[in-house]
């Protein structure tokens, strides 16, 4: 007896933080997944070689929102792994979805919690604003911090005293550091298993590097060897961990608007744009994204 061998979910490529299909971050998504198993959506993110893909199905049983068509269970594949979370690959997701179902309200069900997503329409183009889970900061102990300079091939001497280093989370954990001047973050050539075996000890998903341009504006670089990526061009998840950090250090107000410019250096620019109201924990994380091909 033969089986028919299942037919092979469309799997569409959009970037996300930039209109540009040549800039921001590159996203693999699967708009339906409902046949795919773990090993499926393994290889998919594996083939595309992008820093995470995304796969869709029917949200929870019984969830509220699963009548009207704009709800849905997200998970997220690295070419090596499952993460927990994923803000590029929201948006991207976010995004595909409003050119097809029209700009909204979205719900994603992730492996760490709701992620409200909301979809508009500016100037001729769709913008996504993610809702992150509630956030939470904490200490990095010294040893850590002298660890991944090692790896990163930093000195103490070169980061800004003035943004402490943390771990912060707010979907999936990552290690604040902060440079001292724009040359510092630009130079980026690090020890790839020294810097991974790190961030597996501490279950981070990716270093965040940061510099201070303004009161309100940064510039981040993200190292991402635990996925099997040198560098994430743009990171939504990051981007909402570093709102936290910045709310819990007081660099800026409880209400805030904060800039992100990352992907410079890799000739990928995108821009990210990280929401702080006050009152309320979570952090919003907004950008455009276009399709790429």
């Amino acid at each position: 007896m033969t089986t028919t061998p299942r037919p092979r979910p469309e799997i569409l490529r959009y970037t996300a933080f930039s209109g540009d299909p040549g800039g921001g971050n590159p996203a693999g998504v699967v708009l339906d997944a409902s046949g795919l198993g773990d090993d499926d959506m393994r290889a998919i993110a594996a083939e595309l070689g992008y820093s995470e893909t995304a796969f869709l199905t029917a949200p929870p049983e019984g969830h509220a929102g699963a009548a009207d068509g704009r709800a849905f269970t997200i998970r997220y594949f690295s070419p090596r792994a499952e993460v927990p979370f994923c803000g590029h690959a929201t948006v991207a997701t976010a995004v595909a979805l409003g050119e097809r179902i029209g700009p909204g309200d979205l719900e994603f069900t992730t492996p760490v919690g709701t992620v409200p997503v909301t979809v508009s329409a500016e100037g001729g183009a769709l913008r996504a604003t993610l809702t992150s889970v509630e956030p939470r900061v904490e200490e990095a102990a010294d040893t850590d911090v002298q660890e991944a300079l090692a790896a990163l091939g930093w000195a103490a001497a070169e980061l800004d005293p003035a943004l402490a280093p943390r771990i912060s989370f707010a979907g999936a954990r990552h290690l604040v550091l902060a440079a001292a001047t724009r040359e510092r973050l630009a130079d980026l050539s690090y020890d790839f298993a020294r810097l991974e075996a790190l961030m597996h000890r501490l279950d981070l998903t990716t270093v965040q590097l940061v510099w201070r341009a303004s009161e309100t504006v940064f510039h981040v670089r993200d190292p991402f060897p635990v996925g099997g990526v040198v560098e994430d061009p743009a990171t939504g998840a990051a981007a909402a961990a570093f709102g936290a950090y910045a709310r819990e250090l007081g660099l800026v107000p409880d209400t805030a608007v904060l800039t992100l410019h990352q992907g410079e250096d890799m000739g990928r620019p995108g821009v990210l744009t990280v929401e702080l109201r006050a009152g309320e924990p979570r952090v919003r994380v907004s950008g455009t994204g276009a399709r790429i091909g």
